[in-house]
């Protein structure tokens, strides 16, 4: 399984928000690049890299800092926020990214999706985020009624080659992860799951283990790794 660092990226700073929350933020470093560098030498496997700004604004941001990012590390890349144009996409591989995630557009444009999983088969992942089992959008401001469930099983006849599931609630707080929601929507589609948001301790290294059999192929990672509490070497370990 893997265990997938985060960087997220809001004015080029790597930071940490919690609970998705723009006017709760942490700087952690202005350098995300020899951050990026640091986890790829600690055993990182790939990276998550998140453009915050390009979240909320609907287009790339923090475009040059990324670009860096792919070019500095030698493991595959995964990049999200802000993605709504194809030539977006196109740019991200181009500069040796690896995966692009695709959030909002794949709900509100399902025929996107569809598209750039034709046009970029095995580069395209699908990101649910939600709370209370309801798609949220926009970095998370706008709630919608759609079930994460039908989203999820959407995103797969899609062709996606993951899909990334985001707790909201727990996203930042180092509460642990919803093992539970987590179980039930991997187990609704046959597609590979990536869990995130809140994990934080050697106990939910275990719950993320013992979800190997139901389709979840590993985590994200972010605060609990840059304040300490977990160790990416040991945890990697751990997580065998």
């Amino acid at each position: 399984m893997l265990l997938i660092p985060a960087i997220d990226l809001k004015n080029g700073q790597c930071v940490r928000l919690r609970q998705g929350k723009m006017d709760d933020v942490t700087v952690y470093s202005d350098d995300p690049v020899a951050v990026a560098k640091r986890w790829a030498d600690e055993g990182a496997q790939r990276l998550h890299v998140v453009d915050l700004d390009g979240a909320l604004k609907g287009q790339p941001l923090n475009l040059k800092h990324i670009e860096k990012i792919a070019a500095a590390v030698k493991i595959p890349v995964q990049v999200g926020g802000g993605v709504r144009e194809e030539e977006t996409v196109k740019r991200y591989l181009d500069a040796g990214v690896a995966f692009v995630i695709i959030g909002t557009k794949a709900i509100n444009t399902p025929h996107f999706l569809h598209d750039l999983c034709l046009e970029f088969p095995r580069h395209v992942i699908a990101g649910l985020d939600a709370r209370d089992g309801r798609v949220a959008l926009h970095g998370w401001a706008k709630m919608t009624g759609h079930d994460v469930l039908e989203a999820a099983q959407h995103c797969e006849r899609d062709g996606v080659e993951a899909i990334i599931y985001t707790d909201i609630a727990r996203d930042g707080m180092m509460k642990g992860f919803n093992v539970e929601a987590t179980r039930k929507l991997a187990q609704s589609v046959k597609t590979p799951v990536i869990a995130s948001g809140g994990i934080s301790s050697k106990k939910d290294i275990d719950a993320l283990k013992a979800l190997k059999d139901d389709g979840v192929i590993g985590a994200i990672v972010g605060r609990a790794l840059y304040e300490g509490t977990l160790k990416l070497k040991d945890a990697i370990k751990q997580l065998g």
